[in-house]
């Protein structure tokens, strides 16, 4: 194969030119498979670099937000007095997709070791049934705290279960985890008193108010104004100090520009979502306006997801496990322990997710 210095070069004896063609187009290719931060040396050489692997084919995440913003204008377009955009809906829709965001956090630990867990949505509405539960008055009265805490712990122990069954006896995480599913619905169905029944808490009992506001409370603007730009400032302190150290080690790190703009479109998406949520949505008679407080809580459960799967040996021993169980057996890892810890871990993750709380009545 040619090499990059010998571009110019004859190709001497023997060499027809269909040959050297050829040879052109495989390092054409081959550098095409190379991510382009790790060649690029200059924001203009890393967008080359990325429009190649689009003409490619591998388009990443653009198809997703094109097809995003074309059922945003569509649904602009054929909803009744054009309502789809405004701030009102889209909080909304910020609110509800938190739960989506959660519960597929918590799926990725799973997917990374070649298993799934099917018992994810029923998981997470036993938790929530358990946290709600454990707080009515007069009894049991648990503290607002105990009680969620309680709820995590046995998720957890939900999913070490599911995950040892899976693990120890060998029986394939699809069956066991849709058999979870199926049997946490219709614990909960007996818990509720049917299939219609509910559990609530009132924003008026002070034990309750602190997990109604969890779900359906708001930061006042000033403050949404501040934790965005904490949240601003550490996700770009976090950004730059990797690339500055990587590039100090002399690793593969992206340009100082693209870093730049990757802080800036943070900034950005997060000033629209806070112009958006302190918008006035209520009415003349009534102002709602405010980030839900279950934006931020969702964004330090990702960065803990992150964290684990990224910069712990657990997290790292997902990965060797997901890409070559039988290299990381050798290398010492325990197959089974990792496995039984990960549902474990998933079983926390779904208790964390806003659907886990049915919607609270507020006196």
């Amino acid at each position: 194969m040619a090499r990059r210095g010998d571009e110019g070069a004859d190709p001497g004896p023997g060499t027809t030119t269909a040959t050297v063609k050829a040879e052109a187009e495989l390092d054409a290719a081959a550098v095409a498979e190379v991510p382009p931060e790790i060649l690029a040396e200059s924001l203009g050489q890393y967008l080359q670099g990325w429009w190649r692997r689009v003409r490619g084919g591998d388009s990443g995440v653009l198809p997703v937000v094109l097809a995003m913003a074309i059922v945003a204008v569509v649904f602009q377009i054929i909803t009744p007095q054009h309502s789809f955009l405004r701030p009102s809906n889209l909080v909304y829709i910020f609110g509800l997709s938190t739960i989506y965001m959660v519960l597929a956090m918590a799926e990725i630990a799973v997917l990374l070791l070649g298993e799934i867990d099917l018992s994810i949505g029923s998981v997470a509405l036993l938790g929530g049934v358990i946290a709600f539960k454990l707080v009515q008055s007069p009894s049991p009265g648990w503290p607002w705290w105990a009680a969620i805490l309680m709820a995590l712990a046995c998720c957890g122990v939900i999913g070490a279960i599911q995950g040892t069954l899976s693990a120890r006896l060998r029986i394939p995480s699809f069956v066991v985890t849709l058999g979870g599913f199926l049997l946490f619905r219709g614990i909960l169905v007996v818990v509720l008193g049917g299939a219609d029944g509910s559990v609530g808490v009132n924003a008026g009992v002070p034990n309750q108010t602190e997990i109604y506001d969890l779900v359906q409370g708001l930061i006042t603007p000033a403050a949404s104004w501040v934790v965005l730009a904490v949240v601003v400032v550490t996700v770009g302190a976090a950004l730059w100090t990797r690339a500055s150290a990587r590039r100090r080690s002399g690793l593969v790190a992206p340009p100082a520009s693209l870093t730049a703009i990757r802080i800036a479109l943070v900034a950005a998406v997060g000033v629209g979502v806070v112009l958006i949520s302190t918008a006035n949505r209520g009415t003349t008679l009534h102002t709602v306006t405010g980030v839900p407080w279950v934006i931020p809580i969702v964004l330090v459960v990702l960065g803990g997801w992150t964290v684990l799967l990224q910069r712990t040996r657990f997290g790292r021993y997902v990965y060797a496990i997901g890409g070559n169980p039988e290299a990381a057996r050798r290398a010492g890892v325990s197959l089974a322990g990792v496995r039984i810890g990960a549902f474990a871990w998933v079983g926390c993750g779904t208790s964390t997710a806003p659907s886990s709380v049915s919607e609270p009545s507020q006196a």
